[in-house]
């Protein structure tokens, strides 16, 4: 057996492992690379696995953020014709994030000509998209829906089980079954964790065994602050914005982020926290990825469905206004006070967020509330970490709104949720290899590891690392 650590081996993004057992070859995830100026070179050596794409015999994805999902269409577009296994839920909402995908990198190569244009500056160098909206559009023909809890076989001496990982909704964890080679082997792919006893979706299931486990270390070097100490600082965050008759500015991401805040924010006014409001979220793409996950209230936990009951029957208390078309978008940079606006991308790197930023940074009386992880080289990262001045659109903003970082919100499991998780195993895994994760987070959760449960073979995988058992 050969496994191949594509992507998110020492880093968060472009997670992809490559699985090869006797004569059968597969991907687990096929995801972008993303923050930093080093992406795009990442992403178009991404795929150069040194033989045919078409030798591929599937496709395993474990959830549609797009470091799990991005590369997708450039799979296809470079041959892969086969099946991309995932949950219904995941194809719903890849329908959406891929095409999306396609259209930021389409817009982006032209804002790129135009400038070089009115710089009178050669068009050389403009790098083009990874891909079209078209091939993105032709790749999700390939997808096959796969429920929770169902076993089937992609191959006959490859059994596979989807299991609900509580990460985004329809993310899943994969127990994989390699019969072809001698003894079976399980391995298990835990995908993205979520973090148990959050609202929105259920807790992470557990697979009782394995052989092989690959295992996620986002914040595997940290804890996250209670639920409690997150509402706190959330409502600080709305009254001093309030008192000082600024606009909340809240970058989150599309699928997961935005429906958890909004869950956030219904169930602090419920509970007279807040006071009732309104809440404009500009994205087409939350706005649908909303839209789904209302489609599928039975992934839903038991708290959310309660909540959406309540929502439903008074609606005055949060009004949300989903802004669909551009100029409506523009008109929100009108409001000088009292707007409250939640817009992708989560780590401010592109979409719509870019230019309420533009616009609200420099306001000493605006604050912007960081919801989740934000990727090394990443504008959302700048801000965590202090920057005073920013460059947006090529423009210097200096940075006076206050930045409130709310580590609570997490959609990842911390490092004791993180090794929870690992003990609800019967045993050690022969191998287990810790990815996606920074180096930092990922050595620090395999030390983790190895002292508080006292496993053997845990190993920190580098990228593009061959390991053959």
């Amino acid at each position: 057996m050969r496994l191949g650590f594509l992507g998110a081996a020492g880093e968060v993004t472009g997670s992809c492992y490559l699985v090869e057992s006797g004569e059968t070859r597969f991907l687990v995830d096929c995801g972008m690379f993303q923050g930093g100026p080093e992406a795009r070179s990442k992403n178009l050596r991404a795929l150069n696995f040194g033989f045919d794409v078409r030798s591929i015999d599937f496709v395993l994805l474990t959830h549609a953020h797009i470091d799990h999902s991005g590369l997708l269409p450039r799979l296809s577009m470079l041959g892969y014709k086969g099946p991309v296994y995932a949950t219904p839920a995941t194809i719903d909402l890849l329908e959406v994030l891929l095409p999306d995908s396609a259209h930021i990198q389409e817009k982006e190569a032209e804002w790129q000509l135009r400038h070089r244009h009115r710089r009178g500056a050669a068009e050389r160098g403009i790098p083009a998209p990874l891909y079209s909206v078209m091939q993105a559009q032709t790749m999700l023909q390939q997808l096959q829906p796969v429920h929770y809890g169902k076993s089937f076989h992609p191959v006959a001496t490859v059994e596979v089980r989807f299991r609900d990982a509580g990460h985004i909704l329809g993310s899943a964890l994969l127990e994989v079954t390699l019969s072809g080679e001698g003894k079976p082997r399980r391995l298990v792919f835990s995908g993205d964790l979520g973090m148990p006893g959050r609202p929105v979706l259920n807790d992470p299931e557990r697979p009782g065994e394995a052989d092989i486990l690959f295992v996620e270390s986002t914040y595997g070097d940290r804890l996250h602050r209670s639920l409690a100490d997150t509402e706190d600082e959330i409502v600080d965050a709305f009254e001093r914005t309030r008192a000082a008759h600024g606009n909340l500015i809240i970058p989150a991401f599309a699928v997961g982020r935005t429906q958890e805040m909004l869950y956030m924010l219904a169930d602090l006014i419920r509970r007279q926290r807040l006071k009732p409001l309104k809440v404009y979220v500009d994205s087409p793409m939350a706005s649908t990825a909303t839209r789904i996950t209302m489609a599928h209230r039975e992934l839903l936990d038991r708290e959310t469905r309660e909540l959406i009951t309540w929502q439903e029957a008074h609606p005055e208390k949060m009004k949300i206004e989903f802004v669909a078309d551009v100029e409506a978008s523009k008109a929100l940079n009108e409001i000088r006070q009292g707007a409250v606006i939640v817009s992708a991308s989560g780590m401010c790197e592109a979409g719509r967020i870019k230019y309420h930023l533009r616009e609200n940074l420099s306001r000493s009386e605006c604050s912007v509330l960081i919801t989740g992880f934000q990727a090394a080289g990443t504008l959302g990262r700048r801000l965590v970490d202090g920057a005073k001045l920013v460059h947006i659109f090529g423009q210097p903003v200096p940075v006076r709104a206050r930045i409130y970082t709310v580590g609570g919100l997490s959609a990842h499991a911390d490092q004791a949720a993180l090794l929870g998780w690992l003990g609800g195993f019967r045993k050690a895994p022969g191998h287990t290899f810790v990815v996606h994760g920074e180096a930092s987070a990922a050595a620090n959760f395999a030390a983790a590891i190895k002292e508080k449960l006292g496993w053997s073979g845990v190993l920190l995988p580098s990228p593009g690392q061959l390991v053959v058992l």
